[in-house]
């Protein structure tokens, strides 16, 4: 299986509770409506030897042709594509398309979206970050 490897990705776990959605350089995207992703939060748990260090599982779906607000995570996170396709944009660099099997990493505090295209996706999501900090800033 291959997998490709990025400096960022998107931090989608959250997601679900934005609801500002949009993408100003991707106007004719499909707007979705809060419930229409589905976020399943499988494990919240403090990390073991990692003080002040909780960990974040995630079950994410997002419909097709949605994009979700752009933001950025006070941690890492940390992404499997488990269905679909999904577009990763990052304030600065190119594009990234990812599909079924791949995975991939955003570094904290790295501005980001994903764009997903007439199929949607799938993931299972892992974020660390510092307790008690937000799990996603928006940005305009």
């Amino acid at each position: 299986m291959k997998k490709r490897y990025a400096f960022s990705f998107f931090a989608l776990a959250g997601l679900a509770s934005s609801l500002a959605f949009g993408h100003p350089q991707h106007e004719s995207d499909t707007v979705p409506k809060a419930s229409e992703l589905k976020v399943d939060n499988l494990l919240r748990n403090p990390l073991a030897g990692a003080e002040g260090l909780e960990v974040i599982m995630s079950h994410v779906s997002i419909p097709p042709n949605t994009s979700l607000p752009k933001h950025w995570h006070p941690g890492e996170e940390f992404a499997y594509i488990l269905a679909g396709n999904v577009t990763l944009w990052q304030e600065g660099k190119e594009d990234i398309h990812f599909k079924a099997g791949d995975a991939a990493m955003v570094p904290l505090k790295q501005i980001h979206t994903a764009i997903t295209g007439d199929e949607g996706v799938t993931l299972l999501i892992f974020r660390v970050h510092q307790q008690g900090k937000p799990e996603r800033v928006l940005v305009d």
